[in-house]
């Protein structure tokens, strides 16, 4: 059975870190490009970043470039986001997703906030 669970997200203050986590089982995860969007109360959807199958991470929102960084761990099975100098504005639930395939973790919630 496919599953992705996102853990990692919480209450920080701006200018602090997060690392989430996506956990992927029932499939190997470094077999599928994978992403990370996120989604704010009242907005869009939004692609956070992204990873192909040979490891190259892309952060596709300009708004997070040089804060964020995505990785994955084919041993652990694991893809991360580390977010740095988080504003307010990077308060959402944020996903991890496996496009082609469409299977989607449930979220995790950000909320940056003094």
């Amino acid at each position: 059975q496919v599953q992705l669970v996102e853990s990692g997200g919480g209450l920080v203050q701006p200018g602090g870190s997060l690392r989430l986590s996506c956990a992927a089982s029932g499939f190997t995860l470094g077999n599928y490009a994978m992403t990370w969007y996120r989604q704010a109360p009242g907005k869009e959807r939004e692609l956070v970043a992204s990873i192909g199958v040979i490891g190259t991470g892309t952060i596709n929102a300009d708004s997070v470039k040089g804060r964020f960084t995505i990785s994955r761990d084919n041993v652990r099975n694991t893809m991360y986001l580390q977010m740095n100098n988080l504003k307010p504005e990077d308060t959402a639930v944020y996903y991890c997703k496996a496009p082609l395939m469409g299977w989607r973790g449930q979220g995790t919630q950000v909320t940056v906030s003094s």
